[in-house]
């Protein structure tokens, strides 16, 4: 994503915890930053950690900072992660009280995986108020093709909820279908080829049917993180009331995916956790990994 900021022109200074990836993108043209409070005085800095707790922790030095010095008026903190909603809005208070007003927050996660990220191809769902969304707006635009504004402050955060609870269970079932399948002496391949062309294709189906078919689980994005943004759909239907019985079920059996020890493998890993529950195998009683 900070390449494809680079490409597009943008003058981009990176920090990471991870030392290459900061020296990978120094390669191509980025400055690198010794800390987050180092960027004080850019008026767009972007956030991309695993939860909303690695970035609070992360942006500390720099709220502190702005606290010293505050920022000019119309800076902005832009949330990539999947984060919760209720936990962003309660972010963007803290970002608006330590600067008096003069940053916002906009929570702009994403979809697409690694070869979105890589092509620029990202769909990014964003909350934040209208004028907020058009001064970030070009930057965001040289990240993915399809970029929304979809309300206020933590909107963007409920539909990347909305968009996992429709991947992670589509990936749950075809996992399951594919356990079905090949007990039952079918050719999964053959089986997902067919499903293909007709009304249960999708882009899941596409992009991870043939990985779950070969029961390839090489990580692009671990397992366990489903298992935290079902929680998140959990946590925003307990708030508005709403019946969420697929996320439930999800949340639950991505949750033993962790207790086996699958955690860290790609999502389509959950085949391999279904399996093992066909076959008796309680979590906990079993190695790490796939066998």
């Amino acid at each position: 994503m900070a390449a494809n900021l680079l490409r597009a022109g943008w003058p981009v200074t990176v920090w990471n915890r991870s030392a290459p990836a900061v020296q990978n993108l120094a390669g191509q043209g980025a400055q690198a930053a010794a800390g987050v409070a180092d960027m004080r005085s850019l008026n767009v800095i972007i956030f991309m950690l695993p939860d909303l707790g690695h970035i609070k922790d992360s942006a500390a030095p720099l709220l502190d900072a702005w606290r010293q010095s505050p920022p000019e008026p119309g800076t902005a903190v832009v949330v990539m992660s999947s984060v919760s909603p209720q936990a962003v809005q309660a972010f963007g208070g803290e970002v608006h009280v330590a600067t008096g007003g003069r940053a916002f927050v906009i929570d702009a996660p994403v979809s697409g995986g690694t070869v979105g990220a890589a092509s620029g191809t990202l769909a990014i769902m964003a909350g934040a108020e209208p004028g907020e969304f058009e001064l970030v707006r070009p930057v965001l635009d040289s990240m993915g093709t399809t970029v929304r504004l979809l309300g206020p402050l933590g909107s963007g955060s409920l539909a990347k909820a909305c968009n996992q609870l429709l991947v992670g269970t589509t990936t749950a079932a075809l996992a399951e279908a594919a356990e079905l399948a090949e007990s039952s002496g079918m050719d999964v391949a053959a089986l997902f080829e067919v499903l293909a062309g007709g009304l249960a294709g999708s882009a899941v189906l596409r992009l991870a049917g043939p990985r779950i078919a070969a029961k390839d689980y090489t990580p692009t994005g671990p397992a366990k993180f489903m298992h935290k943004d079902l929680g998140f759909v959990l946590e925003s239907a307990a708030a508005v009331g709403s019946a969420v019985p697929m996320a439930t079920a999800g949340h639950a059996l991505y949750g033993t995916l962790k207790d086996q020890g699958l955690g860290e493998q790609d999502l389509t890993v959950v085949r391999e956790s279904i399996a093992r529950l066909g076959r008796g195998q309680q979590p906990g009683a079993v190695g790490h990994g796939t066998p």
